[in-house]
């Protein structure tokens, strides 16, 4: 499980590299990273096809990046034993120290009901 989750981080370290590599390249309406290059990133591409190229790759480390994300979340990181043990002998005191608390109520409980005083004028 231990490698499962190691593999899952590199992954997701990567590809968020890459997002952010990927993003910073596109070309917005202002011009951003891609009039640094003084347009050359366009013609490297061609006219629209560095957008199309540059989005596409958005979306397919954007999905990844997603499901590394959920996939990390969601793997169980109750393999470690001690921890299990641990919590299971907190949950066995936490019982153990209601009943005992149950019994001590049932015990203190008066046997016979209280004789009510006779009421003065």
């Amino acid at each position: 499980m231990k490698a499962l989750e190691t593999l899952f981080s590199i992954i997701h370290v990567l590809v968020a590299a890459l997002l952010v590599l990927v993003v910073l390249l596109q070309q917005g309406k202002g011009g951003g990273v891609g009039a640094i290059g003084g347009g050359t990133a366009t013609q490297v591409f061609g006219g629209r096809g560095a957008g199309n190229v540059l989005t596409r790759a958005t979306w397919i480390f954007a999905s990844i990046f997603l499901v590394t994300s959920v996939s990390l979340a969601s793997i169980p990181r109750w393999s470690d034993k001690s921890f299990q043990s641990k919590l299971e002998e907190k949950v066995k005191a936490k019982a153990k120290k209601k009943a005992e608390g149950v019994a001590r109520s049932k015990d203190e409980a008066p046997k016979e009901a209280p004789k009510m005083a006779p009421a003065t004028p």
